[in-house]
C-alpha cells in the first residue's frame, strides 16, 4: 500500500496476509463498538476504479477496503472523474429509506461532494433516521477553507440530515489501529495502540494537555517496522480514561 503523500512524503507499506489479517480484525473490534453488529446499506463517497486497479491501492483505498466489510448493498457515490451520480443516489435512498445508512469516505471528499458540489445542484439531501457517517483523512485540503470539525458537523446535518458524524485518525503506515471520535468529539487510542506528545524542538515527552508532535505506536504490523512512528501532525493529549464517554 501507498499513503496519500498529502504532506509530500510517500510512505510504502508491504503487508503481508498475516498483518492483514491482525489489521482487519482489529479495525472491527473498534468500528463495531460503534456500529454496532448489524449491516445496513452503504454509501461510499468515493470512486471504485482501484478494484480494477490495484496498483491504485493506497490509504484511501485500504479505508474503503475496510470499512466497506460493514456495510451492504455498497453504493459508491462518485464516478472515475469523481463526479457525484445524483440521481442514482436519491433512487438509493428511496430504497432504503426505512433503514439507517452507513456513510464512509475521504473527509475532504465528503465536505466537497455533499456540501459543496450538493449546495451548487441546489440538493438538500434526506438520509434516513439513524444513518452514521464515518470520514477520516484529508483534513489538510480543507485549511484553506477554515473548516473545523464543528462546522464540519455542523453543516453536514443541515445538509444530509445525518446527526451521528463521526471522525478518525489513522494512517496506512499503521492500518487498522485507528483513533476513533466518540460522540464526545474526543478522538481514542484502542486497546492495541497509543500515542505520545513530544516537544517540536527537543522532542522531549510531554504531560498532558500540552501541544506538541504526535507519536503513534501500534502492536499490530509484523511485515513492516510500523511499531513507532513519529508524525508530522500536531495534538494534544487531554487525558486518559477521563472522557465522558467512559466514566460511568
Amino acid at each position: 500500500m501507498v499513503s496519500s503523500g498529502t504532506s509530500g512524503q510517500v510512505s510504502r507499506i508491504f503487508v503481508d496476509a498475516e498483518t492483514a489479517k491482525t489489521q482487519t480484525r482489529a479495525l472491527a473490534a473498534i468500528v463495531l463498538n460503534f456500529v454496532g453488529g448489524k449491516r445496513h446499506p452503504m454509501v461510499i463517497v468515493d470512486d471504485q476504479s482501484f478494484l480494477k486497479d490495484r496498483s491504485k491501492f493506497n490509504a484511501r483505498a485500504a479505508g474503503i477496503l475496510g470499512f466497506s466489510s460493514f456495510g451492504r448493498d455498497h453504493f459508491y457515490l462518485l464516478d472515475e472523474q469523481l463526479r457525484p451520480r445524483w440521481g442514482e443516489l436519491l433512487s438509493y435512498l428511496k430504497e432504503h429509506s426505512g433503514s439507517p445508512i452507513l456513510v464512509f469516505g475521504f473527509t475532504f471528499l465528503v465536505w466537497q461532494t455533499l456540501v459543496e458540489n450538493a449546495r451548487a445542484e441546489g440538493l438538500n439531501l434526506s438520509f434516513p433516521q439513524g444513518s452514521l457517517l464515518i470520514h477520516g483523512g484529508g483534513w489538510k485540503k480543507l485549511e484553506d477553507r477554515c473548516i473545523s470539525p464543528e462546522v464540519f458537523k455542523s453543516v453536514l446535518k443541515d445538509q444530509t440530515g445525518m446527526t451521528r458524524i463521526h471522525n478518525y485518525y489513522g494512517m496506512v503506515e499503521q492500518v487498522g489501529a485507528i483513533y476513533f471520535e466518540c460522540e464526545h468529539g474526543r478522538l481514542h487510542a484502542p486497546g492495541f495502540a497509543d500515542v505520545l506528545i513530544r516537544d517540536t524542538t527537543t522532542l522531549e515527552l510531554l504531560p498532558h494537555g500540552e501541544k506538541g508532535l504526535i507519536q503513534v505506536m501500534s502492536l499490530l504490523p509484523t511485515s513492516y517496522p510500523g511499531h513507532s512512528l513519529l508524525t508530522e501532525d500536531i495534538g494534544i493529549v487531554e487525558g486518559e480514561d477521563s472522557c465522558l464517554c467512559v466514566i460511568v
